[in-house]
């Protein structure tokens, strides 16, 4: 029986990633901060569809984090055959103002620990000729994103490098897609400190459970990347090539500017 690691597993599109591969009769190797979030899940999967669970609760944030993930998982015997880099956050606002040791940490996450689980788990997958990896990014890797200008580059980061990967493995067996959800329901634009002025409405944003049925539909048909939610977030990623990138995030700047931001 194959199994999947999953990171941010705890909530949102990550457990909604674990119940999916869960009901597909993956077993489980489920990481994220939360560990009763993360026990509660894995004892409900396992319950329900007769898989072996295993939690590691760890903050990928933090540097030797992933070394110590990576660890644990050869310690205990178990052998990744999908993996899922889901675990990410963002930050709203200027960047001259933002929190240093945060940025850092969003960066460790969203890129360096993403990096690191792949070049531990990939490897073995190219010799086994079998494998898949998902990758989370986000449509708002596709321009610049003033007032979430570091998370955007992050996602710029993983979606180049998810695509990147996926055409060196075409002929490998190894399948790889980076996925990019638009808004969706899930803590993330509380969690950034997103006004709620500005934010998508609710009625707009694509559930979770959405998000990984097109992703999981988009792996089966080969594609490098997959935009969730419809038609206007592809119209969305697809406007740099009609208007000139300077004035692309100038008119996103203006939409996200902070009201008691200069004028």
């Amino acid at each position: 029986m194959a199994t999947a690691l999953i990171t941010g597993a705890s909530m949102g599109i990550g457990a909604e990633f674990a119940k999916a591969l869960a009901a597909r009769k993956l077993d489980l190797i489920l990481t994220a901060r939360s560990q009763d979030k993360l026990e509660a899940l894995a004892k409900e999967l396992g319950d329900r569809h007769g898989i072996k669970t295993h939690c590691i609760p760890l903050d990928l944030s933090v540097p030797g984090a992933a070394a110590k993930l990576r660890d644990s998982i050869a310690d205990a015997g178990l052998t990744v055959d999908w993996l899922i880099n889901n675990a990410g956050f963002g930050d709203y606002g200027a960047f001259s103002n933002s929190d240093r040791a945060k940025s850092l940490a969003m960066v460790n996450l969203n890129i360096t620990a993403l990096m690191e689980l792949t070049y531990d788990f990939l490897p073995t997958m190219v010799e086994r000729k079998n494998g898949t990896i998902i990758n989370l990014a986000s449509i708002a890797g596709y321009q610049p994103l003033p007032y979430m200008a570091l998370y955007a580059a992050t996602k710029a980061f993983v979606l180049n490098f998810s695509e990147a990967l996926w055409a060196e493995n075409k002929e490998t067996g190894v399948r790889i897609l980076g996925l990019c959800p638009g808004p969706t329901s899930t803590e993330f634009f509380k969690a950034a400190d997103f006004p709620a002025a500005i934010a998508p409405k609710e009625s707009a944003a694509a559930t979770p459970e959405t998000v990984v049925a097109e992703a999981l539909d988009a792996l089966d048909a080969g594609q490098a990347n997959c935009v969730t939610g419809g038609l206007a977030n592809k119209a969305l990623v697809n406007s740099g090539r009609f208007f000139p990138r300077g004035w692309l995030a100038k008119s996103i700047g203006e939409m996200f500017k902070p009201a008691n931001a200069a004028q």
